[in-house]
């Protein structure tokens, strides 16, 4: 028998076997919203739906945000919805640059086309995975969401498609009122380390519970913003409330991330001491292409959206580790630094 659809509100969301996309929609569903979600497979996993698969209020449907006519199919079959959660696309860096015009057509034009689609349905806020590739090539420290524009040199396909998805998502200020988050270096538990599409704390964790030398690239010095997946699912849920609340309410592009800049080198002796193993780290070649620094400005989505995050490094590194000990059998690949707190403000809840 089909399930009938209920809760408070129903959410779409986009990419929802991805690593952050499951997470998502397993908040969302805690909060005793209606879930539908959309994933194709291309490099979401089916396993991270395992958690919550059965429950009544999740419809899932294997499909592309490429097919015309997706979102009035959904909305066809489940009622109106609230919020459009849009993270589906191709995260690949590498795979963007050896497919551009694929890239352009999945991260940007489907995007826009599931934006005019949730106009004509009455979708009330649509919250967009932005990306920290949007900046390209910056020598500025912290990043500014005004740091991007049209003159950015794009290191990628992906990073130029993401920002032109994101400008549009962005000017739409009724409804569907937009919001791109651009999310810096997430990690957390259901990440694959050996995932193309994983970052380091997940390939370092790897590692380092499978005994082997933690490798570096370079001498380590680069710097990134690393932020908690937990933190980010309360971002999205934040935007999505803030940009409902009034006609008058936030919109726009916000980064998300610690605001801290943290070294890989320190990242891997950290990841070392709290697996308890001795020190073992080994350096390769700097890989041409890498950009050097990456720290966020969080100061827009702290003042406009009452979000920080509130897992530090240690306390989500700690819980990356324990999953990952009772996750599969490591596999111990090589890491690449590029992948995917404290209390703060009162937080507004979707």
């Amino acid at each position: 028998m089909e399930k009938k659809a209920s809760g408070p509100l129903r959410c779409l969301v986009t990419g929802a076997a991805g690593f952050v996309g499951s997470h998502l929609c397993e908040g969302l569903l805690a909060l005793g919203h209606t879930v539908a979600g959309v994933d194709n497979f291309f490099s979401g996993r089916r396993e991270n739906l395992d958690p919550f698969a059965s429950h009544p209020r999740f419809f899932f449907h294997e499909r592309s945000i490429t097919e015309p006519g997706l979102l009035e199919d959904l909305h066809k079959a489940h009622g109106p919805f609230h919020t459009v959660f849009h993270l589906a696309a191709i995260v690949s860096v590498p795979y963007s640059v050896e497919h551009p015009e694929e890239t352009y057509h999945v991260n940007e034009r489907a995007t826009v086309r599931l934006l005019n689609d949730a106009e004509k349905l009455g979708v009330r806020s649509f919250v967009f995975a932005g990306s920290a590739a949007e900046y390209g090539i910056q020598d500025r420290m912290p990043l500014r969401e005004s740091n991007a524009g049209d003159g950015t040199r794009w290191l990628s396909p992906y990073g130029e498609a993401k920002y032109r998805a994101t400008m549009a998502v962005a000017s739409r200020r009724r409804r569907p009122r937009g919001v791109s988050l651009r999310c810096f270096n997430i990690y957390g538990p259901r990440q694959d380390p050996s995932s193309p599409y994983s970052g380091v704390i997940s390939r370092f964790v790897d590692m380092a519970v499978a005994g082997r030398p933690l490798t570096v690239f370079g001498d380590g010095l680069q710097t990134r913003d690393f932020v908690f997946v937990d933190d980010v699912v309360e971002a999205y849920r934040h935007a999505a409330a803030s940009a409902d609340e009034s006609a008058n309410g936030p919109c726009g592009i916000y980064n998300v991330g610690s605001g801290r800049p943290t070294a890989i080198v320190d990242l891997a002796r950290l990841i070392c001491r709290l697996t308890e193993r001795p020190e073992s780290i080994t350096f390769c070649a700097e890989r041409p292409g890498d950009i050097r620094h990456s720290t966020a400005s969080i100061e827009a989505i702290s003042r406009d959206l009452g979000w920080a995050p509130r897992i530090g490094l240690e306390q989500g590194l700690r819980r990356t580790i324990q999953w990952m000990r009772g996750a599969a059998q490591p596999t111990g690949v090589k890491a690449s630094p590029d992948g995917d707190g404290s209390e703060n403000k009162p937080r507004r809840e979707l």
